[in-house]
């Protein structure tokens, strides 16, 4: 399976343990990581910056210089998130208990999970079809992807070296305020 995480081009695409302490997010605390973040889709990928960056404007997109990576994850089993979709995709407040159900799943040996994106409205993972011209796909929702520690045996490609989104994402982002 490809999943899409956005980085700094300066940066590897995956957290290690040896570059300091990963800041706590959605499904770990601090302490608890390296956690590796990616989205089923390139689009709710950036969807994540722009949710955290919280960039609502067409006009901030001018200066986003960000690296879209294509990981190739296999064909792991992963834990399915087994909370609300509110509690799944809610502000900050919303965390403690995502943290609590990621800290379950890895204890009963998974080795990471799969919950509905944060980032993205209902349906806004659907992409793009080609039917005389390009047309909207079919509604869908978007993905995230986490996976616990270390992952040194993934392999990566860049799809944008210092790309930015289209202004249209910016409707489909669910922001955290």
């Amino acid at each position: 399976m490809i999943a899409y995480r956005n980085a700094d081009p300066r940066f590897p695409f995956l957290w290690e343990e040896g570059e300091g302490s990963q800041p706590g997010a959605r499904w770990h605390a601090e302490g608890e990581g390296p956690v590796q973040y990616l989205s089923d889709t390139p689009d709710g990928a950036w969807a994540e910056f722009l949710r955290h960056e919280d960039i609502r404007d067409p006009e901030d997109l001018v200066h986003v210089r960000r690296s879209l990576w294509a990981v190739d994850i296999g064909s792991e089993h992963l834990a399915r998130a087994e909370l609300p979709a509110e509690t799944q995709t809610g502000d900050a407040g919303s965390y403690a208990a995502c943290r609590e159900e990621a800290r379950r799943l890895r204890s009963a040996g998974s080795s990471g999970l799969t919950a509905r994106s944060a980032a993205l409205m209902p349906g806004a993972a659907g992409g793009w079809r080609v039917e005389a011209g390009l047309w909207p796909g079919p509604e869908r929702d978007g993905q995230t992807i986490v996976l616990f520690g270390e992952r040194p045996g993934l392999s990566g490609w860049r799809a944008a070296f210092e790309g930015r989104p289209d202004e249209a994402l910016l409707a489909a982002v669910r922001y955290l305020s």
